[in-house]
C-alpha cells in the first residue's frame, strides 16, 4: 500500500520543505521502513496539513493518507493503540477539527506535544549533535515527556544549547530538521507512546 503523510512543518520555503521531507523520511526509514517508506508531504502550518489531508481523502489521491501534526497541548487519556479515537477527539476539542467522513482512527497521528519532544527524547543524539558546549543538565527528564507543554520543551532545548554558538544553538526550522534526521527511532519508541503508535500504524499499512 502506498502511504502519504501530510506533516506539519517545513514553513513556506521550498528549501525548508525539502529539508523537512528529507529528515522525516530519514527517521522513518531508520524505523524499519526502508524500501517501503511513505511519501512525506510537508505543509507548513498544522491547519494546512489538515486541509491537505482532507483534500486527499475527498479526491482519493493516495491509497492511504495520514495526518501528522503537533498536539500542541498534552493529550488527555493518551492511547497508543492505532485504532484509538483519542487523536481525533483531541483535535476536535482543541482545534474544532472534525474527522472527515472517510477517515478512520489511525489516520490521525500526533507529535505530543510537538516535534521538539521527539528531539528531547533522544538526548544521546542531542549531545552528539551539539557537542561539548551543550548544557546537558538543562535537558528535561525523560519520564512522561509527552505530558510537557510545547513551550517548556522548546525553551529547554534553546536554553541547553544557548552556549553552542549563534549558528549552532537549537532553533525551529533548518536546525530542528537537521537534528531530527539524527534521532534513533528505537529511543523514541522507548519514551514516546505517540511515536510507538505512529510506527505501529505504519507497520500494518506498509506490511
Amino acid at each position: 500500500m502506498r502511504v502519504t503523510i501530510y506533516v506539519e512543518g517545513g514553513g513556506d520555503t521550498k528549501q525548508l520543505q525539502a529539508q523537512c521531507r528529507k529528515s522525516f523520511s530519514t527517521l522513518i526509514n531508520r524505523a524499519g521502513f526502508t524500501g517501503r517508506s511513505p511519501a512525506i508531504v510537508p505543509r507548513g502550518g498544522r491547519r494546512a496539513a489538515y486541509e491537505s489531508f482532507k483534500t486527499d481523502l475527498l479526491n482519493r489521491r493516495s491509497e492511504y493518507a495520514l495526518l501528522l501534526v503537533d498536539s500542541e497541548d498534552p493529550v488527555a487519556n493518551p492511547d497508543e493503540n492505532p485504532d484509538s479515537d483519542t487523536a481525533w477527539k483531541h483535535l476536535k476539542k482543541r482545534d474544532g477539527w472534525e474527522r472527515p467522513a472517510r477517515a478512520v482512527n489511525d489516520q490521525a497521528q500526533l507529535m505530543a506535544t510537538c516535534m521538539e519532544t521527539w528531539v528531547m527524547a533522544d538526548q544521546a543524539a542531542v549531545k552528539r549533535f551539539f557537542g561539548s558546549a551543550l548544557q546537558a543538565s538543562a535537558l528535561l527528564p525523560l519520564l512522561n515527556l509527552e505530558a510537557r507543554g510545547r513551550h517548556e520543551v522548546q525553551q529547554a532545548l534553546e536554553h541547553a544549547t544557548r552556549n553552542c554558538g549563534r549558528d549552532r544553538s537549537y532553533a525551529k526550522g533548518k536546525k530542528s530538521f537537521a537534528v531530527l534526521a539524527t534521532l534513533d527511532p528505537a529511543t523514541l519508541q522507548q519514551h514516546l507512546p505517540h511515536f510507538r503508535r505512529l510506527v505501529a500504524t505504519l507497520n500494518r499499512c506498509l506490511a
